[in-house]
Order: C-alpha cells, then structure tokens, then sequence
C-alpha cells in the first residue's frame, strides 16, 4: 500500500508543509527511516533526527518551530503523537478487513452464531451457543467456550482462552495467551487443616473498547460479574483475581495483581508490580506507583500513593529523603551531644 502526503493530511486533518505529492509505502523510526518512509517528531529527545531523518514524511506537531531546514514533507497536527496512533490504526484497520472467513481445521459447535467479515483462525474451537459480532478476528490456537459472547471489532490474539459464559463488548482486543475467566482462588478452610474448593459459578464482562495485554490472567466471578468497564488498558502478566471491578479508562501496568472483590475508580493508573489487597476500593483518578502495595481503601479522588504499605506521595519522597540524609544527621547529632557535654562541664567547673 502506498499513500500520498495529501491523502495522509486528509486523514489526520493535518496541514502539509512541502510536496503534497511525496509517496511512502511503509513506518519508521525518526532515526532509523529511509524514503518513502513515514514517521513523526514528538519527543524532544530525537530532535536531532528531525534534521537528519531521510523519511520522506514527517507528522510533527503544530506549536514546533524549525531551527533549521528539512528535507521531508511535514504534516502539521495539533498532537503529533495522537496523529500518528491513528494512522497505524487505519492501517492495521486495512489489513485486518482482509482477513475473512474459517480456516480449517477448526471446530465451530452447530449453535456458534457468527456475524459478517469474521475470521477464524485455524485450530480454534468455538463452543455451544457462542456468539461472535461483525468483523471480529479470532486468530489461530484460541479456545472460545460455551456461551460466549464476543461483540463486534474484536481482535481475539492466537492462544487466548476465553471460559464459559463470559462477555465481552465491542472493540476489545485481547492479546496471545491471555485466559479470561478461570476460575477464582476460592477454598475454604477444613476443621481437619485441607482446603475445599468454592465453586465459581460467575462470569467476567469486559465491556466496550478495553484492551488485555498477553499472559493476563482474569478470573470469574464466585457469583456475580467480575468486571472490565470501558476503555479500560490492561498491561502484560497481570492478575485480576474474581470479583474485582476496573473502573472506565483505568490503565493497569505489567505485573501488578489485585486480590478478590476489590473495586478499582474510574482513571486510575496503577503501576508495574503493584499489589492490591482483597476487599478494598480505589477512588476515581488514585495514581499508585510501581511496586507499592495498598493495604487500605484510598477514599480521596485523585490520591497519589507509593510504597509498601503505600501511603501518601509526596509525603513518601519526604520520607525518603529524610533516609537518605540520617547518615549526615546522625554526624550532626553526637556533634552537638558533644558541645552540650562541653558546656555542661565548663558550667560545673564555674560553680
């Protein structure tokens, strides 16, 4: 595929700066990208390459001034970033569209409902009563269990496993090897020390426009919905164990867990390895910082919190700048333990 510069201005609603008619054919990094190359300037770090970059096009913001002249065509964009997001969505949109039909071997029970331009990738499975919206891609080596629920636009990555019974909206797309509603950490504690299983008898929801990174783990419900609300953005390896709810566009990095029937505001942004215990709440906008582990609800909207167990940001930079001087403090102190020695005896010795 091959694009003019009018015609990528057309579609980011851009202004051009240079020659309208410059062709590219493929994407690249500013400081990597040879002609008929597009990419973009946004980070200040790689302003050296702006100047150097042989990319035929260059998407850059609108508030940028030259210091010096460029070689390539510029599109200017009120938000260089964004622009360019949307137009490797565009293209991964093309490609996509391509992408029809069932390949074979696979397994599609009689009672699969499926809607138009689906494609099922080879050695999938699709169970009783699954219900698969328009234009929604399954890629190969996925198990799709009975009774799901998969909207439209969906993008299912190969060996996702997605359990019984579980839901999920419009344009989600869930990354390889991902299992969606395995059952939850549920056994209660026998007189005799063993442990019996609670069965979970629950789903997951995930609704409208979320996107799971791979080898996430989101369990079921033991009763009820665990819930993945709107535009929510789940990183790699994380757990989110049953009956927790995320909140609308709340961000979740690598690694981090959330333990059963917790609730996760609205905008959240916990960081990688973060834990957070079971039964607790998370206000709208709360930031947690890597590694913290929370142990209790934070009820203020828009509360920042670090450390284990966390507790207040700005109060633990203070905290920790403290430490980081109680060597130079602890000099300080027997200095003036010292000269209060000093003087007391120069006062008993002028009695």
């Amino acid at each position: 595929m091959q694009f003019t510069a009018a015609q990528i201005s057309f579609l980011i609603n851009g202004k051009i700066e240079g020659n309208a008619e410059a062709v590219v054919t493929s994407f690249g990094k500013i400081e990597e990208a040879e002609q008929h190359q597009l990419t973009f300037f946004a980070n200040p770090k790689y302003e050296e390459f702006l100047y150097t970059t042989h990319a035929s096009i260059v998407i850059l913001s609108e508030g940028y001034e030259l210091k010096h002249a460029v070689r390539p065509t510029l599109i200017r964009v009120p938000d260089a970033y964004s622009a360019f997001a949307l137009l490797l969505s565009k293209y991964e949109e093309v490609a996509r569209q391509q992408l029809k039909g069932i390949e074979q071997p696979s397994y599609l029970a009689p009672t699969v409902t499926l809607g138009t331009d689906v494609y099922i990738g080879a050695f999938s499975y699709l169970g009783n009563h699954v219900k698969v919206g328009n234009n929604t891609k399954i890629y190969p080596n996925t198990y799709i269990g009975n009774n799901v629920k998969i909207g439209s636009n969906c993008i299912i990555h190969p060996g996702v496993k997605i359990y019984h019974d579980c839901v999920l909206g419009n344009n989600v797309i869930i990354h390889a090897g991902t299992v969606i509603g395995g059952d939850g950490f549920g056994f209660a504690p026998q007189a005799d020390g063993s442990f019996k299983k609670v069965p979970q008898i629950g789903n997951v929801v995930i609704e409208d426009q979320v996107e799971i990174g791979a080898n996430t783990t989101i369990d079921r419900a033991t009763i009820g919905s665990t819930f993945i609300k709107a535009g929510a953005k789940l990183d790699n390896l994380i757990q989110v164990a049953h009956n927790v709810e995320v909140g609308n566009s709340t961000v979740i990095a690598a690694q981090a867990g959330i333990s059963g029937s917790t609730k996760i505001g609205n905008h959240v942004m916990i960081g990688g390895q973060a834990g957070i215990v079971g039964h607790i709440s998370i206000a709208d906008g709360s930031k947690i910082n890597a590694q913290s582990g929370v142990s209790k609800s934070l009820k203020s909207p828009n509360t920042a919190v670090t450390g284990s167990p966390a507790y207040d940001y700005t109060s633990a930079l203070r905290s920790q700048a403290v430490f980081r001087n109680l060597p130079e403090m602890e000099r300080r102190i027997q200095e003036l333990e010292e000269l209060v020695r000093q003087l007391v005896a120069e006062r008993v010795n002028s009695l």
